[in-house]
């Protein structure tokens, strides 16, 4: 999939998440969304590009749950 298509659905997915005021709330409400309606591919995708380039392009907070859960994002 389009690396800029994903970036963006991921930066819309943080805009929403980060309204909630309680900032783990927001970041793993992130996660859980990534992980129970994006693909493994787009979850993986999205990784390497954390990896690989420091995540341009993605918001701070989208970027921060990232890094901070992305253990979860493959777990059951």
């Amino acid at each position: 999939m389009d690396m800029q298509n994903l970036i963006h659905m991921a930066n819309q997915i943080g805009d929403f998440f980060e309204t909630i005021p309680d900032k783990e709330e927001s970041l793993s409400g992130i996660a859980r969304h990534l992980r129970s309606f994006w693909e493994p591919r787009m979850r993986m995708q999205l990784l390497e590009h954390v990896d690989q380039k420091n995540g341009e392009g993605l918001k701070p907070v989208v970027l921060e749950a990232l890094r901070i859960h992305r253990g979860d994002l493959f777990a059951n």
